[in-house]
């Protein structure tokens, strides 16, 4: 029988349980994406609370592409130097620590106007209404290397691994969604066509850093969009990711503006862990690390999951912004659910951040 808290690896990065911080935007960077005081304390809390993996909030890989204030970034060699003594710190203390990194597009209200947005068509979003310049081969192919040359600048910085950023309706889940994909080339149309530029980010990040340095993405389960991508669309893209040699693929779901999908706020205890049920169905037929995340509250119900399901490790954010040593407690054996309630009071364009910690 399984254990949350089990001692295991992903590819070789040893992990001291199967409690993972999912990626949060702490709007604490500086201008330019760089690490601040604040930022930092915010990472050394997360360690000494004895998180197993902590995902980074998401990086930009393009300096012309910051599609929130206060977000890290990636997009230069002087961030090398800069990372490394966020990584020691967070080493120090016993946790890991991957990179998020990703292109947001035009789901984004930060100075839109000011800047060119790239997307896969010339298609507004939804909820945000921004435009985006179509793509050409060229700007897919600069992106590309983006991504490569943001991996190989957390690998020197001393990351234990990266993690692309597939889901939630930025750029790379744009592809994927035939909705804002609107593509005739090899870029769009069918699925196996949508997910292409994932498929070669991922193979020229591979090439790059290694058969051996952990590489991670997270992907919707679906869109929950009636022109999103379905369940069965999410299945191939990880089948395929898998037998490409994935690390471990990370299950969310929805996009801004998504209009069904399961209810992610004011948790009733039979509604937690509410994607369980999309990444069951995803991790039966693949040969990877299967992550959930969303809504993970209760010891009993994780633990349940792990031992019936091909799913084996649990992401969390909003109660490790309630409270960040919240696994620390739960392993000392005050089992009681998290404090968190679900109500998300902590998500607004200020960062995130517990409205009952202020």
């Amino acid at each position: 029988m399984s254990s949350l808290f089990d001692n295991i690896f992903i590819n070789g990065m040893e992990l001291k349980n199967r409690f993972i911080r999912s990626a949060t935007w702490e709007r604490l960077a500086d201008d330019k994406g760089y690490m601040t005081e604040e930022l930092m304390d915010v990472y050394k809390e997360l360690s000494k609370g004895n998180v197993g993996l902590i995902i980074t909030g998401y990086a930009f890989v393009l300096e012309s592409e910051k599609p929130n204030p206060g977000m890290m970034g990636i997009y230069e060699d002087d961030f090398i130097d800069e990372y490394k003594a966020l990584t020691e710190a967070v080493h120090e203390n016993g946790s890991k620590i991957v990179l998020q990194i990703a292109y947001g597009g035009s789901q984004t209200n930060y100075k839109p106007d000011e800047r060119v947005i790239w997307g896969p068509s010339k298609v507004a979003q939804k909820k945000t209404k921004v435009m985006p310049k179509k793509m050409t081969e060229k700007d897919i192919n600069t992106l590309i290397k983006a991504f490569k040359d943001a991996a190989s600048r957390a690998k020197k910085a001393g990351f234990d691994g990266v993690q692309i950023h597939g889901a939630h309706g930025y750029l790379l889940s744009q592809f994927l969604n035939p909705y804002h994909n609107r593509r005739k080339d090899k870029y769009g149309g069918s699925i196996e066509n949508r997910a292409r530029i994932i498929f070669q980010i991922y193979k020229e990040i591979r090439k790059e850093v290694g058969k051996d340095y952990p590489v991670l993405i997270k992907l919707n389960c679906c869109d929950f969009f009636d022109e999103g991508m379905t369940l069965e669309e999410s299945k191939y893209v990880s089948k395929k990711l898998s037998e490409l040699g994935i690390d471990a693929i990370e299950i969310s779901g929805g996009i801004a503006g998504a209009v069904h999908g399961p209810k992610t706020v004011n948790l009733k205890e039979d509604e937690e862990s509410f994607y369980k049920d999309y990444a069951k169905e995803i991790a039966k037929d693949i040969n990877t690390n299967v992550i959930l995340v969303g809504g993970n509250r209760s010891l009993d119900k994780m633990d349940e999951i792990l031992n019936n399901t091909a799913i084996k490790y649990f992401s969390l954010s909003r109660p490790l912004l309630r409270e960040p040593n919240l696994i620390k407690r739960w392993e000392k054996g005050d089992t009681k659910k998290a404090k968190c309630i679900s109500c998300s009071k902590c998500f607004d364009d200020n960062g995130n951040y517990c409205v009952f910690k202020r």
